[in-house]
Parts: structure tokens; sequence; C-alpha cells
């Protein structure tokens, strides 16, 4: 195995430019999702009762809006109303995980590529399987950042419909004449259709790159017996 030796000669290169792009683009995508918290709230009006009382539903990633329950500003229950038992409606947590943990592993992933394309260059260019690896690597990734993006596009398309308006027809207390609710807001989702550009930006660099690192293949690389071809055929025997 040949020593480490930093050449940043990769970098300058659109296999190890592209690499660099893609860990930049990782981390805005687990960062914008993973730590995202919001808020969705009502008002709620009693019988015989002028003001309106706000109950505040708090939910964050990973989206487990099950979990979520509203709760009074001031603290005690609204209308004589326990409004701890009602929540929101929805568990995404599997969707959102899947798209911050894949972000990570990619994350880490593009490290550890970077490390080689810079500390063991001839290394990587002289190995006929590294390179492979790396293809097959791409490859995988690319697809898998399809996949999660549009698990997660899904799944955040969902938590808007969960905590927007909607919410006031699934509140059991609200259906009740003597209770009059109101929607009020809920936090700008943003960073979370942030989180969903980048995911697709990732697959699309991951895509482009796929080309760059299938140049550095044996698949790409002519073999020494087609290089031998293509000058004037096969050699003639010895003593001939």
């Amino acid at each position: 195995m040949s020593a480490f030796q930093i050449n940043f000669t990769p970098l300058k290169e659109p296999l190890g430019f592209i690499k660099v792009l893609e860990w930049v683009a990782s981390i805005f995508a687990f960062a914008t999702c993973g730590g995202f918290k919001g808020k969705t709230e009502i008002q709620v009006r009693c019988t015989n009762v002028s003001d309106n009382k706000t109950l505040i539903a708090a939910f964050g990633y990973p989206f487990r809006l099950n979990h979520a329950s509203f709760q009074a500003a001031s603290g005690v229950n609204v209308c004589g109303i326990a409004w701890s038992r009602y929540v929101l409606i929805g568990d995404y947590s599997s969707s959102a995980q899947f798209y911050v943990t894949f972000a990570v592993f990619v994350f880490l992933y593009c490290i550890a590529a970077l490390l080689l394309y810079v500390g063991y260059t001839n290394l990587y260019r002289d190995s006929p399987k590294l390179p492979m690896i790396d293809f097959i690597v791409t490859l995988g990734v690319t697809f898998l950042w399809l996949v999660s993006t549009s698990a997660w596009a899904k799944a955040l398309t969902d938590i808007k419909i969960a905590t927007g308006d909607n919410i006031i027809q699934e509140l059991e207390p609200c259906i009740k004449e003597q209770v009059k609710c109101y929607f009020h807001s809920v936090t700008s989702m943003g960073s979370l259709n942030v989180s969903v550009i980048f995911g697709f930006l990732n697959m699309i660099l991951w895509g482009g790159n796929a080309w760059f690192v299938y140049k550095e293949t044996s698949l790409h690389s002519p073999s020494s017996t087609s290089a031998a071809h293509g000058q004037g055929g096969i050699p003639s025997p010895a003593g001939m």
C-alpha cells in the first residue's frame, strides 16, 4: 500500500471537485430537515366568553405528529377540556429519518472518498478495484437519493396538511356546538422545502459524477490487449 501523500490535483478535476459539492450539499440536506422545530396554533372560544384562548401543538424532527399534543398558553384546561389528550394526526418519522440518516452516511462517504483522492491518489488510479467500487457506490447513492427524497417530499406534503387548517375538522372538541375553534397559524416550513430541493440536487450531482467515476474504471480504459489490436494486430510468435 502506497504511503499517504497529500495531492490537491484531484480537487481541480471534476472527479474531486464534484465530490466536494456533494459533501456540502449533503450537509444542507440533513441540517435543513433534522434541525426543524415548529408549532401549529388554534384559537378556541368557549360559550358565553368573548375572548379567544390560544392552543399550541409543538412538533419537529422526526415528525411523530401523533405525539404532539395541544397545550394552552396559560397552562389550564380551556373550556373545561383536557386538550393534552388531543394530538396531531400522523407519524412521518420513517421517511424523515431515512432521509436524514442517508444524508449523514453520504456526508461520511464523501469525507472518506476525498481522503482517498487527495491522500492516496496513485493508489486509487493504479488499483482496478477502488474505482470500480467507487462507481458502484455512486450509482447506488444516486438511486437512493431519488428514493429517499421522493419519500420525504411525499411525507412533507402530508405534514403540511396535518398541521394546517384541516386540524379543526379532526379535533373532537371543535365539533361541539359550545366550543368554537379557529385555525390561527403554523410555522413556516421553508427550510423543509429547501431540504427537498437539496435532496434532488444531490441526486443530480451524484448522477453527473457517475460519468467521471466511470472514466477511472477499467470499463472505460482500454485493456493492453485491445491496445495491441488497435496498433497492428497480434504480435508474431518469437523465432519467426
